[in-house]
Order: C-alpha cells, then sequence, then structure tokens
C-alpha cells in the first residue's frame, strides 16, 4: 500500500486528507507542531470513511516517525497569506519553515516525491530541492493547476457551460504575473478569444492573476484552500497512479522554454517517477516576452533565498 505524509494539518492539508482518503491511494499521515490537532482531524477523516465508503486510514502526528517510507510526501505548512499581502512577502519565515520540513521527512522517507503548496511556490520549490539535493524529477510544486482551474471556472461562468468543456492554460510564476496562454486555451474545440470578446477575455485573465488575492480579501482570517487541495489531490493521484497525466506545474528547468536554473510553471507530465517530461508549447512573440518578466520575478524571489 502507498503512503503519504501531509505536513502541514490547517485546511489546505487536512483538505488535501480529505480528498486523497475518497479516492483510496493509500495510508495517508497528517503532520503539524500543533499537539493534538493532526490527531483529530485525522481520526475525524477516519470516522468518515465508513460513511463514503473508503477504507483509507489517515492518522496524526507530531513528528515525523509515523511517515517512515512514504512515497509521496506534500509540504503545505507556512504562514497563510493576509490581507494586503504578496507571497513574496512570505519568504523569509517559510524559508525555515521549509527547510526543516524536508530534512525531516528526507530522515524519514529518502525515497520520496515532493509536492510543494507553501508560497512564494516556486521559490519554496528551488529551496526543497537544493535543501534536498534532490533531483529535479523528485521535487514538483503545485500552482499550474489551481491558475488554470480558477480560469476555467471564471469562463465556465461567464460563457453557462460545463467546466469539462473548457480548457485553459495559465504558465509562469505562481503570482500577479502569471501567463494564461489564451490562444492554446478553448472552450469545446473553440479558441478562447472567439468564445469571448477581448474585453471579457482580458477581465477574466485579470481576475485570474489575482485569484488568490480575492480570497483572502474575502476571508480575511486565510487564504484559498479547496481549490489548491483538490489540485494536490490530482497531482498525487498521477504519481501514485502512474497515470503519464500532463499538468501545468511548477518544475526546475533545464533549458526549456528558454530559462535554466528557476522551478517556473510549465506543462509537466507526472508519473510513479515524479516528473517525467516538460512539454514545450510553440509561443508566440508576446507570450515569450510574458514568460521573460514572469521568470524574472521569479528569480529574483530565488536569489533572495540567498542559499
Amino acid at each position: 500500500m502507498s503512503k503519504i505524509t501531509i505536513v502541514g494539518a490547517g485546511q489546505t492539508g487536512a483538505t488535501t486528507a480529505h480528498f486523497l482518503a475518497e479516492r483510496e491511494l493509500g495510508e495517508i499521515v497528517l503532520v503539524d507542531i500543533v499537539e493534538g490537532m493532526p490527531q483529530g482531524k485525522g481520526l475525524d477523516l477516519t470516522e468518515a470513511m465508513p460513511v463514503i465508503g473508503s477504507d483509507s486510514r489517515v492518522i496524526g502526528a507530531n513528528d515525523y516517525g509515523p511517515t517512515k517510507g512514504s512515497d509521496v510526501v506534500v509540504i503545505t505548512a507556512g504562514l497563510p497569506r493576509k490581507p494586503g499581502m504578496s507571497r513574496d512577502d512570505l519568504l523569509e519565515a517559510n524559508t525555515r519553515i521549509m527547510r526543516a520540513a524536508v530534512e525531516a521527512s528526507l530522515k524519514a522517507s529518502p525515497n520520496a516525491i515532493f509536492i510543494i503548496l507553501t508560497n512564494p511556490l516556486d521559490a519554496m520549490a528551488y529551496l526543497a530541492m537544493k535543501v534536498g539535493e534532490l533531483p529535479r524529477e523528485r521535487v514538483i510544486g503545485q500552482a499550474g493547476i489551481l491558475d488554470s482551474a480558477r480560469m476555467r471556472a471564471f469562463v465556465s461562468m461567464e460563457l453557462g457551460v460545463s467546466v469539462q468543456n473548457v480548457h485553459c492554460y495559465v504558465l509562469g510564476g505562481h503570482g500577479d504575473d502569471m501567463v494564461p496562454l489564451t490562444r492554446h486555451s478553448n472552450v469545446a474545440g473553440v479558441p478562447l478569444d472567439e468564445a469571448l470578446g477581448p474585453e471579457r477575455l482580458e477581465a477574466i485573465v485579470s481576475r485570474t492573476r489575482k485569484g488568490g488575492g480575492e480570497i483572502v480579501s474575502l476571508l480575511k482570517t486565510g487564504s484559498a484552500f479547496y481549490a489548491p487541495a483538490a489540485a494536490l489531490a490530482q497531482m498525487v493521484e498521477a504519481i501514485l497512479k502512474d497515470r503519464h497525466l500532463i499538468v501545468p506545474a511548477s518544475v526546475y528547468l533545464n533549458g526549456e522554454y528558454g530559462q535554466e536554473g528557476i522551478f517556473f510553471g510549465v506543462p509537466a507530465q507526472l508519473g510513479r517517477g515524479g516528473l517525467e517530461k516538460v512539454i514545450e508549447y510553440s509561443l508566440s512573440e508576446e507570450e515569450q516576452k510574458a514568460l521573460e518578466v514572469s521568470a524574472e520575478h521569479v528569480r529574483e524571489t530565488i536569489a533572495a533565498l540567498k542559499i
């Protein structure tokens, strides 16, 4: 049976455990520093399984002993954004949290694949790879699925069609300069710029870029967790079931899209070994320039790590 560790049993971590337990992907361990909290949430989720009809088991812990031998480690731990904060504002505090989580996880599970959610996402994924001295295949950042899902939801609401008919692709850094590829996005095969007028399309692109901030401003005491958790669950499932699934995700680039030495949102194929390959789209000059701007911001954030 596969084993999944989720570091951070807050809203996102616990909701990820919920989605994974429903999928019966293996044993799930919730780790958090707050005494009793991961144990309580784990027990509550386990008690929900008979109702759902799943034989998944969720346990909680305040140390990494029970995580031994995990196949996948999902790191959601970190300070959440508050109204007025950017993802980059979290850099210093979350650097300490990420370093400790990676080191402890690897001691217990030296062969695990890491999926990173903690913000600023691209820099934290880079930090995890460097701290763990891991090959790029074993560290993947969750961002693009979430950003693309937000865009799909907005297009679906605008046109009154099923989200299953909407296909959107958002690349670049996980921040306000992410790059929604409207030219490659479509509604049941109809290009997005044909399905929507330029003003409505631009409004949706803008809302997608600011999607996380919109939820932070509404919640006031935290950040989004349902959609990020659903995205994490999709990535874990793709890896454990060896789906060879292509999703937008943040991975370490070795020259793809003209970028090197940074984690960046691109179409990535995921399977049992983690990252299998990067899919390269043909980009217009405008799209390539937008990616360059986004990449430069990611480089600046990574440089601020000082590692």
